[in-house]
């Protein structure tokens, strides 16, 4: 399986042509996902961010579908600017892919995004490698699963996926441990939701989903 993410950011006043641009084209869109056979395509607002995640097989995507996402994206590029299009792919910064699971319907989604500071993306690059290589190869079993997080030019988003009967309260340790290590980003970037609101006293958006599809199985926000 391939994972595959894209980013844009909405322009000033235009998100009302951004959301009609998208139920004008969803039938286009999710026709091609099905060529693609793409799953767990899900596609997230922050503001004016714009954040998708899809899961392709294995190989190479035929020329004439990358034609045609390329085709797709440029009809949004009036009300929208992109920061990484579906056919020009992301770099991957970190994963915690854990145990994937397949059935959904007891998943909660965390979906973020953040600015790095000028010339920070080696140094958020080299922090996250430690804390892959501190679980020494090991498969973590959950309550997160199918992490990962996707860096274009300064921008970061971070798609997980929470298995909800695995989650348990945070403990002191854990909170400390939290705190701690989300004080020490914040020297090398900003925050573009709520994340860490409860740390900061800042105000940022909150992430809401705004069309997702499965495999012959169409689902859109109301």
């Amino acid at each position: 399986m391939k994972r595959n993410a894209f980013a844009l950011t909405i322009r000033e006043e235009k998100e009302g042509e951004f959301r009609r641009m998208l139920g004008q084209k969803w039938d286009d869109i999710t026709e091609l996902l099905d060529r693609m056979q793409a799953d767990n395509f899900s596609l997230w607002q922050m503001g004016q961010q714009v954040f998708g995640y899809c899961e392709t097989p294995d190989g190479e995507v035929c020329a004439d579908a990358i034609k045609a996402a390329a085709e797709i994206a440029d009809e949004f590029s009036g009300c929208a600017e992109w920061i990484a299009k579906p056919a020009d792919g992301m770099r991957l910064m970190y994963h915690d892919f854990g145990i994937v699971r397949k059935n959904k319907e007891l998943i909660r989604h965390r979906v973020f995004a953040t600015k790095l500071r000028e010339d920070f993306q080696e140094e958020y690059k080299r922090r996250h490698d430690g804390l892959i290589a501190a679980r020494g190869g090991k498969t973590d079993p959950g309550p997160d699963s199918n992490f990962s997080i996707w860096n274009a030019g300064r921008y970061i988003f971070g798609y997980d996926e929470i298995d909800v009967t695995m989650e348990t309260p945070e403990t002191k340790e854990e909170h400390d441990q939290t705190v701690k290590w989300e004080s020490g980003m914040l020297e090398i970037m900003e925050w573009i939701t709520d994340d860490v609101d409860w740390l900061t006293g800042e105000r940022h958006p909150h992430v809401i989903r705004l069309a997702s599809h499965s495999l012959n199985c169409i689902q859109t926000a109301n």
